[in-house]
Protein backbone atom coordinates (compact mmCIF):
# COMPACT_ATOMS: atom_id res chain seq x y z
CA UNK A 1 0.00 0.00 0.00
CA UNK A 2 1.20 3.73 -0.44
CA UNK A 3 2.18 5.14 2.89
CA UNK A 4 0.71 8.85 3.40
CA UNK A 5 2.07 11.93 5.09
CA UNK A 6 1.15 12.96 8.53
CA UNK A 7 -1.01 15.69 6.30
CA UNK A 8 -3.14 12.79 5.07
CA UNK A 9 -2.60 13.81 1.59
CA UNK A 10 -0.34 11.60 -0.84
CA UNK A 11 3.02 12.20 -1.28
CA UNK A 12 3.73 12.24 -5.14
CA UNK A 13 7.35 11.08 -4.81
CA UNK A 14 6.21 8.03 -2.88
CA UNK A 15 3.17 7.42 -5.29
CA UNK A 16 5.81 7.64 -8.17
CA UNK A 17 7.85 4.82 -5.79
CA UNK A 18 5.03 2.55 -5.41
CA UNK A 19 3.89 2.55 -9.20
CA UNK A 20 7.49 2.24 -10.50
CA UNK A 21 7.81 -1.07 -8.64
CA UNK A 22 4.86 -2.32 -9.53
CA UNK A 23 4.98 -1.65 -12.87
CA UNK A 24 8.45 -3.55 -12.47
CA UNK A 25 6.81 -6.05 -11.20
CA UNK A 26 4.56 -6.78 -14.05
CA UNK A 27 7.23 -6.44 -16.33
CA UNK A 28 9.35 -9.48 -14.56
CA UNK A 29 6.40 -11.36 -14.56
CA UNK A 30 5.64 -10.55 -18.46
CA UNK A 31 9.30 -11.41 -18.68
CA UNK A 32 9.40 -14.67 -16.77
CA UNK A 33 6.37 -15.99 -19.26
CA UNK A 34 7.91 -14.72 -22.27
CA UNK A 35 7.78 -18.36 -24.27
CA UNK A 36 4.16 -18.09 -24.09
CA UNK A 37 3.47 -21.39 -23.42
CA UNK A 38 2.58 -22.62 -19.74
CA UNK A 39 0.09 -25.01 -19.81
CA UNK A 40 -3.28 -23.68 -20.44
CA UNK A 41 -6.61 -23.85 -17.81
CA UNK A 42 -9.12 -25.53 -19.18
CA UNK A 43 -10.88 -28.95 -18.11
CA UNK A 44 -9.14 -31.84 -17.28
CA UNK A 45 -8.82 -33.77 -20.03
CA UNK A 46 -6.13 -35.67 -22.23
CA UNK A 47 -3.62 -33.53 -24.20
CA UNK A 48 -3.23 -34.64 -27.58
CA UNK A 49 0.43 -34.00 -28.92
CA UNK A 50 1.41 -34.21 -32.81
CA UNK A 51 1.83 -37.59 -33.13
CA UNK A 52 -1.36 -38.49 -31.14
CA UNK A 53 -3.24 -36.01 -33.76
CA UNK A 54 -1.23 -37.62 -36.98
CA UNK A 55 -2.27 -41.08 -35.90
CA UNK A 56 -5.85 -40.38 -35.14
CA UNK A 57 -6.34 -38.64 -38.78
CA UNK A 58 -4.38 -41.09 -40.25
CA UNK A 59 -6.65 -43.99 -39.48
CA UNK A 60 -9.82 -41.64 -39.39
CA UNK A 61 -9.51 -39.11 -42.40
CA UNK A 62 -11.83 -39.55 -44.81
CA UNK A 63 -9.64 -38.80 -47.84
CA UNK A 64 -6.93 -41.77 -46.30
CA UNK A 65 -9.85 -44.01 -46.44
CA UNK A 66 -10.66 -43.07 -49.53
CA UNK A 67 -7.12 -43.86 -51.19
CA UNK A 68 -7.25 -46.99 -48.77
CA UNK A 69 -10.35 -47.93 -50.72
CA UNK A 70 -8.62 -46.91 -54.26
CA UNK A 71 -5.73 -49.51 -53.50
CA UNK A 72 -8.36 -52.21 -52.59
CA UNK A 73 -10.08 -51.77 -55.68
CA UNK A 74 -6.80 -52.03 -57.67
CA UNK A 75 -5.92 -55.08 -55.86
CA UNK A 76 -9.16 -56.75 -57.01
CA UNK A 77 -7.94 -55.72 -61.10
CA UNK A 78 -4.34 -57.51 -60.22
CA UNK A 79 -6.56 -60.68 -58.93
CA UNK A 80 -8.93 -60.63 -62.01
CA UNK A 81 -6.45 -60.25 -64.55
CA UNK A 82 -4.19 -63.20 -62.73
CA UNK A 83 -7.83 -65.53 -63.14
CA UNK A 84 -6.96 -64.81 -66.89
CA UNK A 85 -4.55 -67.17 -66.94
CA UNK A 86 -6.81 -70.00 -65.69
CA UNK A 87 -9.21 -71.89 -68.35
CA UNK A 88 -11.91 -70.87 -68.52
CA UNK A 89 -15.14 -73.43 -67.93
CA UNK A 90 -18.56 -73.63 -68.65
CA UNK A 91 -21.42 -76.45 -68.20
CA UNK A 92 -24.53 -75.05 -70.68
CA UNK A 93 -28.08 -77.51 -71.12
CA UNK A 94 -30.73 -76.58 -73.52
CA UNK A 95 -34.10 -78.11 -73.15
CA UNK A 96 -37.01 -77.63 -75.93
CA UNK A 97 -39.59 -79.20 -78.48
CA UNK A 98 -38.41 -79.43 -82.32
CA UNK A 99 -40.88 -80.34 -85.04
CA UNK A 100 -41.24 -80.86 -88.64
CA UNK A 101 -38.75 -82.78 -90.94
CA UNK A 102 -36.46 -83.05 -88.67
CA UNK A 103 -32.91 -85.61 -88.40
CA UNK A 104 -33.51 -87.59 -84.89
CA UNK A 105 -29.67 -86.76 -83.23
CA UNK A 106 -29.76 -90.31 -82.06
CA UNK A 107 -30.67 -92.57 -84.78
CA UNK A 108 -29.95 -89.83 -87.26
CA UNK A 109 -32.91 -90.33 -89.16
CA UNK A 110 -35.39 -88.35 -91.22
CA UNK A 111 -38.36 -87.72 -89.57
CA UNK A 112 -41.74 -85.21 -89.40
CA UNK A 113 -42.50 -86.09 -86.08
CA UNK A 114 -42.26 -83.95 -83.01
CA UNK A 115 -39.50 -84.58 -80.49
CA UNK A 116 -38.88 -83.00 -77.18
CA UNK A 117 -34.91 -82.77 -76.97
CA UNK A 118 -32.80 -81.71 -73.48
CA UNK A 119 -28.75 -81.49 -74.52
CA UNK A 120 -25.86 -81.20 -72.55
CA UNK A 121 -22.36 -79.31 -72.84
CA UNK A 122 -19.69 -78.91 -70.68
CA UNK A 123 -16.97 -76.37 -73.04
CA UNK A 124 -13.45 -75.06 -71.50
CA UNK A 125 -10.76 -73.45 -73.45
CA UNK A 126 -7.32 -71.73 -71.85
CA UNK A 127 -5.04 -69.78 -74.07
CA UNK A 128 -2.11 -70.84 -74.89
CA UNK A 129 -0.21 -68.29 -76.56
CA UNK A 130 -1.36 -64.43 -77.27
CA UNK A 131 1.98 -62.76 -77.47
CA UNK A 132 2.41 -62.04 -74.09
CA UNK A 133 -0.82 -59.96 -74.11
CA UNK A 134 -1.97 -61.45 -70.70
CA UNK A 135 1.01 -61.25 -69.28
CA UNK A 136 1.64 -57.70 -69.55
CA UNK A 137 -1.80 -57.25 -68.43
CA UNK A 138 -1.08 -58.85 -65.26
CA UNK A 139 1.86 -56.59 -65.05
CA UNK A 140 0.81 -53.44 -65.43
CA UNK A 141 -2.18 -54.40 -63.13
CA UNK A 142 0.37 -55.24 -60.61
CA UNK A 143 2.41 -51.66 -61.13
CA UNK A 144 -1.34 -49.89 -60.91
CA UNK A 145 -1.94 -51.91 -57.50
CA UNK A 146 1.87 -50.46 -56.45
CA UNK A 147 0.85 -47.35 -57.28
CA UNK A 148 -2.48 -47.10 -55.78
CA UNK A 149 -0.72 -48.00 -52.69
CA UNK A 150 1.85 -45.53 -53.09
CA UNK A 151 -1.08 -42.83 -53.42
CA UNK A 152 -2.27 -43.87 -50.31
CA UNK A 153 0.99 -43.53 -48.55
CA UNK A 154 0.99 -40.23 -50.60
CA UNK A 155 -2.35 -39.00 -49.02
CA UNK A 156 -1.20 -40.00 -45.64
CA UNK A 157 1.71 -37.80 -45.81
CA UNK A 158 -0.58 -34.88 -47.39
CA UNK A 159 -2.46 -35.46 -43.81
CA UNK A 160 0.37 -35.28 -41.99
CA UNK A 161 1.89 -32.01 -42.93
CA UNK A 162 -1.47 -30.11 -42.86
CA UNK A 163 -2.30 -31.60 -39.18
CA UNK A 164 1.10 -30.23 -37.90
CA UNK A 165 0.84 -26.76 -39.78
CA UNK A 166 -2.75 -26.56 -37.96
CA UNK A 167 -1.20 -27.88 -34.96
CA UNK A 168 1.57 -25.50 -34.98
CA UNK A 169 -1.35 -22.86 -35.74
CA UNK A 170 -3.03 -23.86 -32.84
CA UNK A 171 -0.06 -23.62 -30.70
CA UNK A 172 0.89 -20.12 -32.23
CA UNK A 173 -2.76 -18.97 -31.21
CA UNK A 174 -2.34 -20.02 -27.70
CA UNK A 175 0.60 -18.32 -28.03
CA UNK A 176 -0.66 -14.99 -29.35
CA UNK A 177 -3.57 -15.32 -26.94
CA UNK A 178 -1.51 -15.43 -23.49
CA UNK A 179 0.51 -12.82 -24.66
CA UNK A 180 -2.85 -10.64 -25.59
CA UNK A 181 -4.04 -11.57 -21.97
CA UNK A 182 -0.73 -10.81 -20.13
CA UNK A 183 -0.89 -7.50 -22.28
CA UNK A 184 -4.64 -7.26 -20.89
CA UNK A 185 -3.63 -7.44 -17.40
CA UNK A 186 -0.75 -5.06 -18.25
CA UNK A 187 -3.35 -2.38 -18.81
CA UNK A 188 -5.45 -3.46 -15.67
CA UNK A 189 -2.84 -2.84 -13.63
CA UNK A 190 -1.23 0.58 -15.15
CA UNK A 191 -5.50 1.46 -15.30
CA UNK A 192 -5.61 0.98 -11.26
CA UNK A 193 -2.19 2.56 -10.56
CA UNK A 194 -3.10 5.23 -12.84
CA UNK A 195 -6.52 5.75 -11.37
CA UNK A 196 -5.02 5.99 -7.73
CA UNK A 197 -3.35 8.73 -8.70
CA UNK A 198 -5.82 10.34 -10.31
CA UNK A 199 -8.06 10.20 -7.62
CA UNK A 200 -4.97 11.24 -5.09
CA UNK A 201 -5.07 14.38 -7.58
CA UNK A 202 -1.79 13.37 -8.92
CA UNK A 203 -2.35 12.80 -12.28
CA UNK A 204 -5.84 14.59 -14.50
CA UNK A 205 -8.69 12.26 -14.98
CA UNK A 206 -7.71 12.33 -18.69
CA UNK A 207 -4.74 9.80 -18.35
CA UNK A 208 -7.38 7.51 -16.68
CA UNK A 209 -9.98 7.70 -19.66
CA UNK A 210 -6.89 7.04 -22.04
CA UNK A 211 -5.67 3.80 -20.02
CA UNK A 212 -9.84 2.71 -19.60
CA UNK A 213 -10.11 2.93 -23.91
CA UNK A 214 -6.45 0.92 -23.84
CA UNK A 215 -8.05 -1.59 -21.35
CA UNK A 216 -11.26 -1.92 -23.94
CA UNK A 217 -9.03 -2.41 -26.50
CA UNK A 218 -6.75 -5.07 -25.21
CA UNK A 219 -9.83 -7.16 -23.87
CA UNK A 220 -11.09 -7.33 -27.32
CA UNK A 221 -7.76 -8.35 -28.67
CA UNK A 222 -7.64 -10.87 -26.18
CA UNK A 223 -11.47 -12.03 -27.08
CA UNK A 224 -10.06 -12.59 -30.55
CA UNK A 225 -7.13 -14.27 -30.01
CA UNK A 226 -9.78 -16.61 -27.74
CA UNK A 227 -12.18 -17.43 -30.93
CA UNK A 228 -9.00 -17.82 -32.77
CA UNK A 229 -8.05 -20.77 -31.35
CA UNK A 230 -11.18 -22.33 -31.16
CA UNK A 231 -11.75 -21.68 -35.40
CA UNK A 232 -7.64 -23.71 -35.71
CA UNK A 233 -8.54 -26.05 -33.34
CA UNK A 234 -12.11 -26.62 -35.55
CA UNK A 235 -9.76 -26.75 -38.64
CA UNK A 236 -7.08 -29.37 -36.88
CA UNK A 237 -10.29 -31.45 -36.11
CA UNK A 238 -11.45 -31.26 -39.66
CA UNK A 239 -7.96 -32.64 -40.79
CA UNK A 240 -7.61 -35.93 -38.04
CA UNK A 241 -10.97 -36.59 -39.10
CA UNK A 242 -12.60 -35.40 -35.35
CA UNK A 243 -15.96 -34.77 -34.59
CA UNK A 244 -16.34 -30.63 -33.85
CA UNK A 245 -17.94 -31.24 -30.56
CA UNK A 246 -15.65 -33.74 -28.57
CA UNK A 247 -13.59 -31.94 -26.15
CA UNK A 248 -10.09 -31.21 -27.20
CA UNK A 249 -7.10 -29.79 -26.21
CA UNK A 250 -3.63 -29.65 -27.31
CA UNK A 251 0.02 -30.20 -25.43
CA UNK A 252 1.64 -26.63 -26.07
CA UNK A 253 5.49 -27.60 -25.47
CA UNK A 254 7.96 -24.55 -25.54
CA UNK A 255 8.58 -23.24 -28.92
CA UNK A 256 11.67 -23.27 -28.52
CA UNK A 257 12.33 -27.03 -27.56
CA UNK A 258 10.81 -27.79 -31.02
CA UNK A 259 13.80 -29.78 -32.74
CA UNK A 260 14.84 -28.44 -35.89
CA UNK A 261 17.65 -29.32 -38.71
CA UNK A 262 20.39 -27.32 -39.23
CA UNK A 263 20.18 -25.73 -42.47
CA UNK A 264 23.56 -26.89 -43.46
CA UNK A 265 21.65 -30.26 -43.20
CA UNK A 266 18.70 -29.18 -45.79
CA UNK A 267 20.48 -27.93 -48.50
CA UNK A 268 18.06 -27.59 -51.45
CA UNK A 269 19.82 -29.92 -53.88
CA UNK A 270 20.30 -33.45 -51.47
CA UNK A 271 16.62 -32.66 -50.10
CA UNK A 272 15.81 -32.33 -53.31
CA UNK A 273 17.93 -35.95 -54.46
CA UNK A 274 16.38 -37.56 -51.46
CA UNK A 275 12.79 -36.49 -52.35
CA UNK A 276 12.98 -38.01 -55.42
CA UNK A 277 13.82 -41.42 -53.96
CA UNK A 278 11.41 -40.81 -50.53
CA UNK A 279 8.41 -38.85 -51.67
CA UNK A 280 5.33 -41.29 -52.32
CA UNK A 281 3.99 -39.15 -55.50
CA UNK A 282 7.26 -39.72 -57.07
CA UNK A 283 7.08 -43.55 -56.30
CA UNK A 284 3.39 -43.38 -57.38
CA UNK A 285 4.26 -41.56 -61.11
CA UNK A 286 7.22 -43.80 -61.90
CA UNK A 287 4.84 -47.03 -60.96
CA UNK A 288 2.53 -45.32 -63.22
CA UNK A 289 4.40 -45.07 -65.61
CA UNK A 290 5.60 -48.80 -65.50
CA UNK A 291 1.96 -49.94 -65.87
CA UNK A 292 1.35 -47.76 -68.90
CA UNK A 293 4.48 -49.20 -70.15
CA UNK A 294 2.90 -52.78 -69.58
CA UNK A 295 -0.80 -51.82 -70.69
CA UNK A 296 0.71 -50.48 -73.93
CA UNK A 297 2.50 -53.63 -74.69
CA UNK A 298 -0.27 -55.50 -73.69
CA UNK A 299 -2.45 -53.61 -76.20
CA UNK A 300 0.03 -54.24 -78.99
CA UNK A 301 -0.30 -58.12 -78.16
CA UNK A 302 -3.89 -58.20 -78.83
CA UNK A 303 -3.82 -57.48 -82.61
CA UNK A 304 -2.02 -60.63 -83.02
CA UNK A 305 -3.50 -63.90 -83.21
CA UNK A 306 -4.46 -65.19 -80.17
CA UNK A 307 -3.85 -69.60 -79.86
CA UNK A 308 -6.38 -71.62 -77.23
CA UNK A 309 -7.11 -74.74 -76.48
CA UNK A 310 -10.04 -75.59 -76.69
CA UNK A 311 -12.64 -78.85 -75.58
CA UNK A 312 -15.91 -79.98 -74.88
CA UNK A 313 -18.25 -82.64 -73.22
CA UNK A 314 -21.67 -83.50 -74.50
CA UNK A 315 -24.44 -85.93 -74.98
CA UNK A 316 -28.33 -85.70 -75.63
CA UNK A 317 -31.79 -87.07 -75.08
CA UNK A 318 -34.74 -87.22 -77.09
CA UNK A 319 -38.39 -88.63 -76.98
CA UNK A 320 -39.55 -90.15 -78.35
CA UNK A 321 -36.62 -92.77 -78.64
CA UNK A 322 -38.56 -96.57 -79.08
CA UNK A 323 -36.40 -99.06 -78.16
CA UNK A 324 -37.68 -102.69 -77.46
CA UNK A 325 -38.52 -104.14 -74.41
CA UNK A 326 -37.06 -107.03 -73.31
CA UNK A 327 -38.65 -107.76 -70.31
CA UNK A 328 -41.82 -108.70 -72.10
CA UNK A 329 -42.17 -111.76 -75.19
CA UNK A 330 -42.29 -111.27 -78.36
CA UNK A 331 -45.47 -111.46 -79.99
CA UNK A 332 -45.53 -114.25 -83.30
CA UNK A 333 -48.71 -114.63 -85.35
CA UNK A 334 -47.71 -117.40 -87.79
CA UNK A 335 -47.21 -121.15 -87.32
CA UNK A 336 -44.06 -121.89 -86.49
CA UNK A 337 -41.88 -124.40 -86.86
CA UNK A 338 -38.82 -124.17 -85.08
CA UNK A 339 -39.33 -120.25 -85.56
CA UNK A 340 -39.42 -120.42 -89.11
CA UNK A 341 -42.09 -120.45 -91.17
CA UNK A 342 -43.08 -121.71 -94.82
CA UNK A 343 -43.46 -119.13 -97.76
CA UNK A 344 -44.88 -120.28 -101.36
CA UNK A 345 -45.34 -123.71 -102.29
CA UNK A 346 -41.25 -124.12 -103.19
CA UNK A 347 -40.74 -125.24 -99.61
CA UNK A 348 -38.62 -122.22 -98.77
CA UNK A 349 -38.82 -121.36 -95.11
CA UNK A 350 -37.29 -117.85 -94.08
CA UNK A 351 -36.78 -116.50 -90.31
CA UNK A 352 -40.04 -115.17 -88.53
CA UNK A 353 -39.07 -112.33 -86.71
CA UNK A 354 -40.42 -111.76 -83.45
CA UNK A 355 -42.53 -108.43 -82.54
CA UNK A 356 -41.78 -106.78 -79.62
CA UNK A 357 -43.49 -104.54 -77.30
CA UNK A 358 -41.62 -101.18 -77.18
CA UNK A 359 -41.10 -98.46 -74.69
CA UNK A 360 -38.78 -94.99 -74.63
CA UNK A 361 -35.39 -95.14 -73.85
CA UNK A 362 -34.48 -94.34 -70.59
CA UNK A 363 -32.76 -90.37 -70.05
CA UNK A 364 -29.35 -91.96 -68.67
CA UNK A 365 -29.29 -94.64 -71.07
CA UNK A 366 -29.57 -92.11 -73.75
CA UNK A 367 -26.84 -89.66 -72.15
CA UNK A 368 -24.38 -92.20 -71.84
CA UNK A 369 -25.17 -93.76 -75.77
CA UNK A 370 -24.75 -90.29 -76.50
CA UNK A 371 -22.21 -89.11 -74.65
CA UNK A 372 -19.33 -87.54 -77.06
CA UNK A 373 -15.72 -85.59 -76.47
CA UNK A 374 -13.71 -82.91 -78.26
CA UNK A 375 -10.16 -81.56 -77.80
CA UNK A 376 -8.46 -79.03 -80.75
CA UNK A 377 -6.86 -75.88 -80.97
CA UNK A 378 -8.81 -72.56 -81.90
CA UNK A 379 -6.99 -69.59 -83.53
CA UNK A 380 -8.41 -66.00 -83.58
CA UNK A 381 -7.27 -63.73 -85.91
CA UNK A 382 -8.13 -60.10 -85.59
CA UNK A 383 -8.56 -58.41 -88.78
CA UNK A 384 -11.20 -56.11 -88.98
CA UNK A 385 -13.06 -54.79 -85.79
CA UNK A 386 -14.11 -51.50 -86.72
CA UNK A 387 -9.88 -49.99 -85.77
CA UNK A 388 -11.07 -50.95 -82.23
CA UNK A 389 -7.77 -52.63 -80.87
CA UNK A 390 -5.63 -50.30 -82.76
CA UNK A 391 -7.32 -47.76 -81.31
CA UNK A 392 -6.31 -48.92 -78.01
CA UNK A 393 -3.18 -49.23 -78.79
CA UNK A 394 -2.55 -45.84 -80.05
CA UNK A 395 -4.75 -44.69 -76.61
CA UNK A 396 -2.56 -46.43 -74.53
CA UNK A 397 0.92 -44.72 -76.37
CA UNK A 398 -0.51 -41.07 -75.49
CA UNK A 399 -1.50 -42.42 -71.99
CA UNK A 400 2.02 -43.17 -71.31
CA UNK A 401 3.29 -40.04 -72.77
CA UNK A 402 0.77 -38.06 -70.53
CA UNK A 403 2.02 -40.17 -67.18
CA UNK A 404 5.75 -39.01 -68.35
CA UNK A 405 4.50 -35.25 -68.43
CA UNK A 406 2.94 -36.21 -65.46
CA UNK A 407 6.15 -37.02 -63.47
CA UNK A 408 8.07 -34.25 -64.89
CA UNK A 409 5.57 -31.86 -63.52
CA UNK A 410 5.20 -33.30 -60.35
CA UNK A 411 9.59 -33.37 -59.90
CA UNK A 412 9.77 -29.73 -61.01
CA UNK A 413 6.82 -28.46 -58.77
CA UNK A 414 8.65 -30.64 -55.83
CA UNK A 415 12.03 -28.84 -56.67
CA UNK A 416 9.99 -25.77 -56.71
CA UNK A 417 8.54 -26.15 -53.67
CA UNK A 418 11.92 -27.51 -51.75
CA UNK A 419 13.77 -24.24 -53.25
CA UNK A 420 11.13 -22.06 -51.85
CA UNK A 421 10.62 -23.50 -48.79
CA UNK A 422 14.41 -22.75 -48.11
CA UNK A 423 14.43 -19.68 -49.15
CA UNK A 424 11.58 -19.23 -46.83
CA UNK A 425 12.95 -20.67 -43.58
CA UNK A 426 16.30 -18.64 -44.38
CA UNK A 427 13.99 -15.31 -45.01
CA UNK A 428 11.93 -16.64 -41.50
CA UNK A 429 15.05 -17.45 -39.77
CA UNK A 430 16.21 -14.04 -40.83
CA UNK A 431 13.52 -12.03 -39.29
CA UNK A 432 13.20 -14.12 -36.44
CA UNK A 433 16.64 -12.81 -35.51
CA UNK A 434 15.49 -8.81 -36.42
CA UNK A 435 12.41 -9.29 -34.50
CA UNK A 436 14.12 -10.48 -31.03
CA UNK A 437 16.73 -7.64 -31.93
CA UNK A 438 13.51 -5.17 -32.34
CA UNK A 439 12.41 -6.77 -28.84
CA UNK A 440 14.92 -5.91 -27.43
CA UNK A 441 14.92 -2.18 -28.72
CA UNK A 442 11.41 -1.93 -27.90
CA UNK A 443 11.29 -2.98 -24.29
CA UNK A 444 14.53 -0.84 -23.40
CA UNK A 445 12.04 1.99 -25.61
CA UNK A 446 9.35 1.19 -22.98
CA UNK A 447 11.33 0.66 -19.90
CA UNK A 448 12.57 4.40 -20.49
CA UNK A 449 8.93 5.77 -20.97
CA UNK A 450 7.81 4.08 -18.10
CA UNK A 451 10.10 5.67 -15.84
CA UNK A 452 9.50 9.09 -17.45
CA UNK A 453 6.08 8.69 -17.12
CA UNK A 454 6.23 7.70 -13.26
CA UNK A 455 8.02 11.05 -12.85
CA UNK A 456 5.13 13.21 -14.93
CA UNK A 457 7.41 13.37 -17.67
CA UNK A 458 5.51 11.52 -20.33
CA UNK A 459 1.94 11.42 -20.93
CA UNK A 460 -0.46 8.04 -21.86
CA UNK A 461 -0.65 8.49 -24.60
CA UNK A 462 3.04 7.81 -25.46
CA UNK A 463 3.46 5.71 -23.24
CA UNK A 464 0.58 3.59 -24.22
CA UNK A 465 1.83 3.73 -27.72
CA UNK A 466 5.68 2.71 -25.92
CA UNK A 467 3.56 -0.44 -24.87
CA UNK A 468 1.79 -1.27 -27.59
CA UNK A 469 4.95 -1.74 -29.73
CA UNK A 470 6.76 -3.25 -27.08
CA UNK A 471 3.26 -6.13 -27.44
CA UNK A 472 3.48 -5.71 -31.22
CA UNK A 473 7.30 -6.36 -31.29
CA UNK A 474 6.57 -9.67 -28.73
CA UNK A 475 3.55 -10.78 -31.78
CA UNK A 476 5.76 -10.59 -34.55
CA UNK A 477 8.74 -12.51 -32.95
CA UNK A 478 6.37 -15.65 -31.79
CA UNK A 479 5.00 -15.30 -35.30
CA UNK A 480 8.69 -15.65 -37.12
CA UNK A 481 9.77 -18.31 -34.44
CA UNK A 482 6.98 -20.21 -35.52
CA UNK A 483 7.17 -19.79 -39.36
CA UNK A 484 10.41 -20.42 -39.56
CA UNK A 485 9.47 -23.89 -37.43
CA UNK A 486 7.22 -24.85 -40.16
CA UNK A 487 9.24 -23.74 -43.02
CA UNK A 488 11.97 -25.93 -41.31
CA UNK A 489 9.80 -28.87 -40.65
CA UNK A 490 8.52 -28.72 -44.50
CA UNK A 491 12.46 -29.22 -45.60
CA UNK A 492 12.45 -31.86 -42.84
CA UNK A 493 9.31 -33.56 -44.64
CA UNK A 494 10.91 -33.54 -48.19
CA UNK A 495 14.03 -35.20 -46.82
CA UNK A 496 12.07 -38.07 -45.34
CA UNK A 497 12.27 -37.36 -42.28
CA UNK A 498 8.81 -36.94 -41.31
CA UNK A 499 7.24 -34.03 -38.79
CA UNK A 500 7.81 -33.95 -35.39
CA UNK A 501 7.74 -31.75 -32.85
CA UNK A 502 9.65 -33.45 -29.97
CA UNK A 503 12.94 -34.99 -29.58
Amino acid sequence: MVKFAQTGRPDRTEIHKFVAMSIQKLLLLFLSLSSLFPPVAGHAQDKWDLRRCVDYAVANNISVKQADVQARLSKLTLEQSQWNQIPILSLGTQFGVKSGNTQNPNTYTLSTQTYTLNNWQLQSSVTAFNFSSIRKAIEASRYSWQAALANSEKTKNDITLNVANAYLSVLLAIGTSQAAELQLHLSQNQLALTRKQVNAGALPELNAAELESQVAQDSATYVSTKGTIQLDILTLKAYMGLDAATPFDVYTPPVEDIPVESLADLQPDAVYAMALVHQPLQKMDSLNIVSARMNRDASKGAMYPTFSIVGSLGASWISPFPENDLSKPPSITTDTLYNFRQVGSNGVFVEDVPTYTTKNKPYFSQLHQTFNQFIGISVNIPILNNRTLRTAYDKSKLNLLNLQLTRDQDNLTLKQNIYQAYTAAISSLQKFEANKITVAATQKSYDYAQKRYNIGMLNTVDLLTQQNNFFNARINLLNSQFDYVFKMKVLEFYKGLGVKLSK
